[in-house]
């Protein structure tokens, strides 16, 4: 019993199976954006942060009113993540799913690992080597081919800062309070997040107008994958809080492997869905890429996760 105890709370292997259904849910999403009814980009991030409302259901189970210092925080990491989605998608939307994810795969834990140096004991938890080389990974597929930089840079660029801020933040919340009572006001933050989306006339007409037009099959499909993305977002927060947060960012190499298989079966058999490049050149360096994050893993998995299990 103890043994099970240790895998179901271990940090890593909780992050490696948060990243492989954001991953998942991150392949369909490139086929919404394209297609009518769930493309227009503030209608998707507004329903996003909209449905977050349901992490408020977890009250009954351990909350208890932080410091406002610690409920501040928790709220501002929850506005932080609603503000780094929007850019997040808008690089998605802009560029290929696959160069997209992997460039937020190398700047994301950088990002995170530089943010928590002045702010965590432990800035990658222990884990040097196996940070790195996922790291690596992320930026080597990144310029495995010529990338649309000046759309998608300065999108991936916001996004990584937003979500390194949120990382650290959620985890010095989690350090100060329980995870139910953090993951409240997380979620109070992005769901008002949501809605003051609605203040400005043009954004809420957009909104509106969007989710009206949108065909049944679109929004059960969304709907669907919103579903597998809250819960493999709420097992990166819940990752977050029992390991490092620039390692839990870098496992998130496990995503644009997935992204990257997926869009290559959805290139080789269903293109008309989307299309990616998949040049011989372009195929050898994504597979090496995806060498360096599954070594990576391999050796934060052969060190038990160093970090892993506890205040960071």
């Amino acid at each position: 019993m103890a043994a099970l105890k240790d895998i179901v709370l271990n940090g890593v292997l909780i992050a490696i199976i948060a990243h492989g259904l954001i991953g998942i849910s991150l392949v369909w999403d490139k086929v919404l954006l394209v297609r009518r009814g769930t493309q227009n980009l503030l209608s998707y991030v507004f329903w996003l942060g909209a449905i977050s409302i349901f992490g408020l259901l977890l009250i009954p189970f351990g909350f208890r009113m932080p410091s406002l210092r610690l409920a501040a925080m928790g709220f501002s990491a929850g506005l932080l993540d609603l503000i780094a989605s929007f850019f997040y998608y808008s690089a998605l939307k802009s560029g290929e799913a696959s160069e997209e994810l992997a460039a937020m795969g190398g700047f994301a834990p950088v990002a995170t690992a530089l943010i928590a140096v002045p702010l965590l004991d432990k800035p990658i938890g222990g884990q040097l080597l196996g940070f790195t080389l996922m790291t690596v990974g992320g930026f080597v597929m990144f310029f495995a081919e010529k990338a649309p930089l000046h759309k998608m840079l300065p999108k991936i660029v916001i996004a990584a800062a937003g979500f390194g801020m949120l990382n650290v933040l959620q985890k010095l919340v989690f350090n100060g309070t329980n995870f139910v009572s953090g993951y409240v006001f997380f979620t109070l933050g992005t769901t008002a997040g949501a809605f003051a989306m609605l203040i400005p006339p043009s954004w809420r007409r957009q909104i509106l107008t969007s989710s009206e037009e949108a065909p049944p099959r679109s929004k059960f499909w969304y709907m669907v994958n919103r579903f597998i993305a809250g819960v493999g977002s709420f097992l990166v927060i819940y990752a977050v809080s029992r390991a490092n947060p620039a390692l839990v960012e870098a496992i998130s190499g496990v995503r644009y492997v997935i992204v990257f298989l997926g869009a290559w079966a959805i290139t080789s058999f269903r293109p008309a869905w989307f299309r990616e490049d998949f040049r011989a050149w372009v195929l050898v360096t994504k597979m090496a890429a995806t060498g360096l994050v599954v070594a990576g893993l391999i050796i934060v998995g052969l060190r038990g996760g160093e970090g892993a299990g506890g205040p960071q």
